[in-house]
């Protein structure tokens, strides 16, 4: 293993959450960005050639070294890691709308919902999730909310561009009966 993927491999492990290329960059100021995916590819082959329970995925704008899937639902059960709290039905629906409308006012959000949203908003912006992105040029110019980095981390997702396409979730979405009726 070459020095510079040994030094990429120490800070992917000691870092906390996925680290953006840039920063990974900062580590070896002669590297270039080419070889800095060539050494992150490098490792990726190690730990996936070697058999590893864990493996480096690209995901919220970074890197990240993670237990793989398989080994997953055996140290959940011995809960050697802390989980994080579960999201409410309603901070799902709005953290949904949110990610596919961004940026979006919190009247758009209740519009959608048909419910007031201020509390989930709250919510999701102390958790990291949201963020106010801007102002609106509406009445009052209101606060417009986008989801953050932790958003994707939290789906898995290197960026917004790999959210499921509108079209395809309202297929998915539509009930049977509805199906059954225009077969």
């Amino acid at each position: 293993m070459q020095p510079l993927t040994k030094l990429l491999e120490a800070a992917l492990f000691a870092a906390a959450r996925p680290v953006a290329l840039d920063e990974l960059l900062g580590l070896d100021p002669g590297a270039t960005e080419e070889e800095v995916r060539a050494a992150l590819s490098e490792l990726q082959g190690v730990y996936h050639a070697g058999g590893h329970g864990v493996e480096v995925v690209e995901l919220a704008e970074g890197f990240q070294i993670l237990t793989r899937r398989e080994c997953a639902e055996a140290i959940a059960q011995a809960q050697l890691v802390q989980r994080p709290r579960r999201l409410s039905v309603a901070a799902m629906e709005t953290l949904a709308i949110i990610g596919y409308r961004q940026p979006v006012g919190r009247a758009e959000i209740e519009e959608i919902r048909g419910v007031a949203v201020d509390g989930v908003l709250r919510l999701l912006q102390e958790r990291g999730l949201i963020d106010v992105v801007g102002r609106g040029e509406g009445l009052g110019r209101p606060l417009l909310y986008g989801t953050t980095l932790a958003f994707l981390e939290l789906l898995g997702l290197k960026s917004l561009s790999e959210l499921p396409r509108l079209e395809d979730l309202s297929v998915a979405l539509k009930p049977l009966a509805d199906q059954a009726v225009g077969e």
